[in-house]
């Protein structure tokens, strides 16, 4: 019962572990890229808009797909070393 209890208190940890990690990159990219850093990243152009208007516009949200199949791909190879994955 007692190596249950940890095996099941290291899950959570890297799982929160990972949410921090992607929701920190998520942050940085949607806040970051598109409200405090945009007049800086204004001085680049990418697909003929302005970068940080386009991180403001479109960016953020590619940014959040990918990092929900990022965060499906941890969890699956977490689930398979913690032996609690869909069999």
């Amino acid at each position: 019962m007692e190596d249950s209890s940890k095996s099941l208190k290291s899950y959570w940890k890297k799982n929160v572990q990972y949410l921090l990690i992607l929701l920190s990159v998520w942050f940085l990219v949607s806040y970051g890229f598109g409200v405090l850093f945009a007049d800086a990243l204004n001085n680049i152009q990418f697909g003929g808009f302005k970068l940080g208007f386009w991180f403001a516009q479109q960016g953020s949200i590619y940014v959040f797909v990918i990092l929900i199949f990022v965060y499906v791909s941890l969890m699956n190879k977490l689930d398979k070393e913690f032996d609690v994955d869909e069999k």
